[in-house]
Parts: structure tokens; C-alpha cells; sequence
């Protein structure tokens, strides 16, 4: 076991596992964080998408070890009163179905819009490649980023 340090959605914590610890385990298990989803644990599916210092990264292949000092931002963390504009969009078109992907899509999306506050639907499409969807609701994802995206303007 180690000791690490680490800081979720502005907080600081002090998780004690071992260093290959997969950092979705330390929010799920040791920090009751669990709006992070496990899907499939190779980092294909996204259901695990998280912000680490901006960046979406599938934090089922990530070890806590390679956390180091950097901010993770997770789904609860996205904002205070789940209504960032892309969790007001998401409910406007009516995305999730099953809910399941859902958390790990919204934050692959804020990673984009971050980046690109007006992505073309072919930049949607290349952004969220590899954030799988069950129920298949892709149409209405990239309906609700465009409609975030015009209210983050």
C-alpha cells in the first residue's frame, strides 16, 4: 500500500491503495464518488471519462499513481447543481435512455467544448469516437452538444 494525495472536484483527499489502483476504483470504492461508471476496463466504452487537469481521460486504465498533482474533475464535480449546460441539454433532448454511458459522455463533451466552443458535427463525431452508447442515442448527443455550445456562448 501507498499513500497518495490526490484532489477531486476541488478537494483534497488521502486514499491509501495500491499504486496500480485504477483511479475509478479509488473514486467508486474509497471516495463514494460513483456517477463514474465501469464499463469494460480497457479504456473502449468511455463510461469511465473523467477531466484530469481539462483533459478527458478514461480513468478505468488510469493509476492513481499517475494522478499525481493534477485536478481530477468527475461528473459530480462538472457543477454544483447538475445544470452545466450540457446536463440541461442532455435532458432537453431527452438523451439518456438507460443512463448508463451518460456520465462518461457529458464529460467527453465538456472536454470538447472546453477546448472548442463551436465544434462542426464532424468534430463532434471525432471527439466522442470511442464513448460507447448502448441505447444508441448518438443523434441526440450531438444535438444536445450543439445546443450546449450556443448556450456556453
Amino acid at each position: 500500500m501507498a499513500t497518495f494525495n490526490i484532489k477531486v472536484n476541488g478537494q483534497a483527499h488521502q486514499i491509501d491503495v495500491e499504486p496500480d489502483t485504477p483511479l475509478l476504483w479509488v473514486l467508486r470504492d474509497h471516495l463514494d464518488m460513483v456517477g463514474t461508471k465501469f464499463g469494460c476496463g480497457i479504456a473502449q466504452c468511455g463510461a469511465c471519462t473523467v477531466h484530469l487537469n481539462g483533459i478527458a481521460v478514461r480513468s478505468c486504465s488510469l493509476p492513481i499513481s499517475n494522478v499525481g498533482e493534477s485536478e481530477v474533475v468527475t461528473i459530480e464535480g462538472l457543477s454544483e447543481k447538475a445544470d452545466h449546460a450540457l446536463q440541461t441539454a442532455w435532458l432537453e433532448h431527452d438523451v439518456p435512455q438507460c443512463g448508463y454511458c451518460q456520465a462518461g459522455q457529458i464529460m467527453n463533451a465538456a472536454a470538447l467544448l472546453s477546448r472548442n466552443p463551436n465544434p462542426s458535427d464532424k468534430e463532434i463525431e471525432t471527439a466522442m469516437d470511442g464513448n460507447l452508447c448502448r441505447c444508441g442515442t448518438y443523434i441526440r448527443i450531438k444535438a444536445a452538444i450543439k445546443t450546449a455550445a450556443q448556450q456556453m456562448s
